[in-house]
């Protein structure tokens, strides 16, 4: 499996951004997706964000606008940019690949904190 190492997180005032970053071990080239997930206390594991090998790219609803998904296959790493950051994104927010469409539990990284408190 592939490690996946996130970075970028912290603490940030409601309206500002926030750009993480998620460091592959190997190549990410081919793979079937990537993303974000988020998990907020007392609360489920939720999508915020995939991007396949083809592009197609999902959000949530609840970041539509807000959020932008990236790729740097050069550098193995995938980004999540957050800009008009609000109370209720706080969370830790995980990185997630998924090597093939077999690969159904993919990998996750560690986690990083967001917290958007003023």
């Amino acid at each position: 499996q592939v490690q996946l190492v996130e970075s970028g997180g912290g603490l940030v005032q409601p309206g500002g951004s926030l750009r993480l970053s998620c460091a592959a071990s190997g190549s990410i080239f081919g793979f079937y997706a990537m993303g974000w997930y988020r998990q907020a206390p007392g609360k489920q594991r939720e999508l915020v964000t995939t991007i396949t090998k083809r592009n197609v790219i999902n959000y949530a609803d609840s970041v539509k606008g807000r959020f932008t998904i990236s790729r740097d296959y050069a550098k193995n790493t995938v980004y999540l940019q957050m800009n008009s950051l609000k109370p209720v994104d706080t969370a830790v927010y995980y990185c997630y690949a998924r090597r093939t469409y077999e690969d159904h539990d993919g990998s996750w990284g560690q986690g990083t904190q967001v917290t958007v408190s003023a």
